[in-house]
């Protein structure tokens, strides 16, 4: 039995369901979880809350990839893990950021601003002049939402930057990985990765809120519910649709990702956006799903 046989084995109970009501549910669940973590900020830091959704990630993705674990030292060489320990950082550095940067400026802004990330990997690489026009929207809109009134502040949104440079890297890692090691093995192996070189400042911002008396069952509840939300449920929703739909019309469906994040802000957190916020969401999901729409086909991965 192979390391993705469990997942399979789920997705056969999610093989009636349509695909774009799977994406959709994929990014819900993302959104939620954020919202729920950014609630969670005023009982533990940002970074405590990362370390626990990272850490339940990693024990659920490594549970169902036991198998594959036990053998990945001797079928993979120095490259093959190094590309896993890659996107590991790349997934560290991106959870990190972000919970920053929804603890000082609204969740629909900074997921926006962090979309920017996998949006310029699809523009770098179609090197097309259309594409520059979608671009120069997406960027429009950053600037827009940058320069509006309300909670918006500078460090908030260089922290949501410096999320979509941990995105593009995530992605860049994530394709190499994939290709060198299969199934959920270097998922696995990534989120270890992550949940150990975010552990430190995580067990520094712990001490400072004052130990392990903030960790009470209510907020590791939280936290874990904070990790299926945002990583596990997601993943597994994401992969069935991936197995029955184009990867061009599942990109499309992603570029929703920032206007529901925005939608869960006003439903969860009570963040109203104003409508040139709303504006700047939209120019942000339109740029995506443009660069999406006209993109090259490439090979399936």
């Amino acid at each position: 039995m192979t390391d993705s046989s469990v997942p399979s084995r789920i997705g056969l109970g999610l093989g009636s369901m349509p695909p774009s009501l799977l994406v959709l549910g994929g990014i819900v669940s993302v959104q939620a979880g954020a919202g729920i973590a950014k609630g969670m900020f005023d009982r533990v830091p940002p970074t405590v809350v990362v370390v626990l959704r990272l850490l339940v990630a990693a024990l659920v993705v490594g549970f169902l990839a036991r198998r594959a674990l036990r053998r990945v030292w001797r079928e993979h060489g120095a490259k093959d893990l190094g590309a896993a320990a890659g996107l590991g950082l790349s997934l560290a550095l991106m959870n990190f950021s972000i919970y920053q940067s929804i603890q000082q400026i609204p969740l629909g802004v900074a997921v926006t601003i962090e979309f920017l990330g996998p949006l310029l990997v699809s523009v770098a690489a179609s090197r097309r002049a259309m594409d520059l026009l979608w671009a120069f929207l997406a960027f429009g809109g950053v600037v827009l939402l940058a320069r509006s009134d309300g909670d918006i502040t500078l460090s908030g949104v260089l922290w949501a930057l410096l999320a979509a440079v941990g995105w593009a890297a995530y992605i860049l890692f994530a394709t190499a990985t994939g290709k060198r090691i299969p199934g959920s093995t270097g998922l696995a192996l990534a989120s270890a990765v992550a949940t150990v070189a975010v552990l430190p400042m995580g067990l520094h911002a712990l001490d400072e809120a004052g130990g392990g008396a903030v960790l009470t069952p209510a907020v590791l509840a939280m936290g874990l519910g904070v990790g299926l939300l945002s990583s596990v449920i997601p993943y597994t929703l994401e992969l069935e649709a991936l197995r029955r739909i184009p990867q061009r019309v599942f990109g499309i469906l992603m570029s929703a990702e920032p206007a529901v994040a925005a939608l869960i802000g006003v439903v969860l957190l009570g963040e109203f956006l104003g409508p040139a916020q709303w504006a700047a969401v939209g120019a942000v999901v339109a740029a995506c799903a443009g660069a999406t729409l006209t993109a090259r086909e490439g090979p399936r991965t």
